[in-house]
């Protein structure tokens, strides 16, 4: 059992390490860009502020993920606990250090070009490293929050590609001629079907749906839980066009499944916008491709200009309509305050609950 929770947390640590090594990489890509066409290469200081407030933003982010995913255990660590209680001033006082830094570096036949340079690098923090952090939100929430999106993405990718190969006639946006309207729609309908599918496999596993939690009593990460309704086959009446092309008039599915089909659309329709920004942000800038780390597919950032926009999407739509109030965060909280605030909570809860004469039934249920 021990070297089961082992792997698992070995598994989610490597990929954060490659999220935030692609993160590196992109914002690497987009910053040199910068240097090139503004030839900032000889203002001073500027190479370190930018990779400091990177430092400053992934020290910000991460500690606030820690913080909210293990409080308990960041409770039962003094000098986590100490860090955790003072994270934002401390993230704020390394910002603020850099602030300073960078005015004091300005020189004076530099300003504009200077000042130009800290807004690039502030865009790219927050289209590169705020996205991908989200990435790491989404993970923890679940490994197939992780993994279904990431694959949409990839599967439209591919299918639009095949079906405007195949099919493409109309021409879809001036800024990818390539693109097809035949490409995208039938991209849409592939996604769509894919991320059903996908879904439905890994609906059925644990290690997939279940969040990264740490185990007070254990003392380890665990990756199980008993799967929520969400995740639990459920009977559906179909409409009656469905029913009458079928000759179905239920079908099981995971709910899961259901709101594969808003994700699957997202990629289909609204991700690709992301790889137009890119097009046109390359185009405006007259190159081809953001590096060539990849021979004949550019670099890091012309993979991933979609999947981060999609990470942000996933992570609203969990927030807006999938994740509701977590008792045994709560608990965890509650253990961690001192005794006269656990006795002020536990008087005020059983006054409310005697109010709304709950109280007296559950009484009544355990005699």
């Amino acid at each position: 059992m021990g070297t089961t929770r082992c792997t698992i947390v070995a598994r989610l640590m490597l990929i954060k390490f490659c999220v935030l090594c692609v993160q590196i990489k992109c914002f690497l890509e987009i910053i040199t860009i910068g240097y090139s066409v503004y030839h900032s290469y000889h203002l001073p200081w500027f190479r370190t502020l930018s990779w400091y407030f990177l430092l400053c933003v992934n020290y910000f982010f991460y500690g606030e993920t820690v913080t909210d995913y293990f409080f308990t255990l960041v409770q039962r660590e003094e000098p986590l606990r100490i860090l955790s209680k003072y994270h934002r001033f401390i993230s704020f006082a390394l910002y603020l250090t850099g602030f300073c830094m960078f005015v004091l570096s300005l020189v004076k036949k530099h300003y504009r070009l200077q000042f130009y340079m800290f807004g690039w690098t502030h865009v790219t923090l927050l289209i590169v490293v705020t996205q991908s952090h989200l990435i790491i939100h989404n993970l923890f929430e679940g490994m197939i929050w992780f993994i279904v999106p990431i694959s949409c993405v990839i599967c439209n990718d591919i299918m639009a590609y095949m079906f405007g190969f195949f099919f493409g006639r109309t021409p879809l946006i001036k800024l990818s001629p390539k693109k097809t309207w035949e490409g995208f729609i039938g991209g849409f309908f592939a996604t769509i079907l894919f991320g059903i599918m996908l879904s439905y496999v890994m609906a059925g596993y644990r290690y997939f749906v279940c969040p990264v939690e740490f185990n007070n009593d254990s003392n380890s990460f665990q990756v199980d839980c008993e799967p929520p309704e969400l995740f639990q086959l459920q009977d559906y009446t179909l409409p009656s066009i469905l029913e009458s092309v079928t000759g179905w008039t239920t079908v099981r599915l995971y709910p899961f499944q259901i709101h594969s089909i808003a994700l699957s659309t997202f990629a289909s329709i609204v991700g690709p916008f992301g790889g137009f920004f890119a097009s046109g942000f390359k185009r405006a800038f007259k190159i081809k491709d953001f590096a060539n780390t990849i021979p004949g597919h550019g670099g890091i950032m012309d993979r991933f200009d979609c999947q981060y926009l999609m990470a942000t999407f996933v992570n609203v739509y969990i927030a807006s309509f999938i994740r509701g109030p977590n008792p045994s965060k709560v608990i965890q909280q509650l253990l961690a305050l001192r005794a006269d605030q656990q006795l002020f909570i536990f008087n005020s809860l059983k006054a409310h609950l005697t109010e709304r004469g709950l109280l007296p039934a559950l009484e009544e249920a355990a005699a």
